[in-house]
């Protein structure tokens, strides 16, 4: 079973490879990274915003758990903006460990809704959100260009 933990600054690099090492356009909206890479922390993402998986040790994947704004009106929300498990951790429990622990996490910090955008052609993913209790809460269809192909934005929530 992985541990989590928030990360820490001094994880920064072994999350930026993990991050370029699990980019696909299956979940990217961006292009694949090239060098030079820009800093895996800055202004917007913060070591504190992250929840890191370890399993036998190693890091195994992360979470990104923010304020979906900046507005007083919705501080009542958190929202996922980045789940990323290592090809050598899938299917032992860390995608599922990492979203108990953003919910506790978002729980613990008086959220009472947590949310989430997911590709419409990511079906893996919904798989693990559906099955920590999010719902599709709505669909924008076609949001997305992908390489060539018109991708749905799928937004899903759950209270807590």
């Amino acid at each position: 079973m992985p541990s989590i933990r928030i990360a820490l600054p001094t994880d920064e690099e072994e999350l930026a490879i993990l991050d370029r090492a699990a980019w696909s356009p299956l979940h990217a909206v961006l292009p694949a990274p090239r060098p030079p890479y820009p800093p895996f922390f800055d202004e917007r993402h913060r070591p504190g915003d992250y929840l890191v998986a370890e399993l036998d040790g190693r890091v195994a994947g992360y979470i990104r758990l923010v304020l979906p704004t900046a507005l007083a009106a919705n501080a009542h929300v958190r929202q996922i903006q980045g789940l990323v498990v290592s090809d050598a951790a899938r299917g032992k429990g860390v995608g599922g460990a990492l979203v108990r622990a953003a919910v506790e996490a978002a729980r613990a910090g008086g959220a009472r809704r947590l949310t989430l955008r997911v590709l419409g052609h990511n079906a893996p993913a919904r798989r693990l959100y559906e099955s920590q209790g999010f719902a599709v809460e709505g669909v924008l269809p076609g949001e997305w260009l992908i390489e060539g192909a018109f991708v749905d934005d799928v937004l899903m929530g759950r209270a807590l």
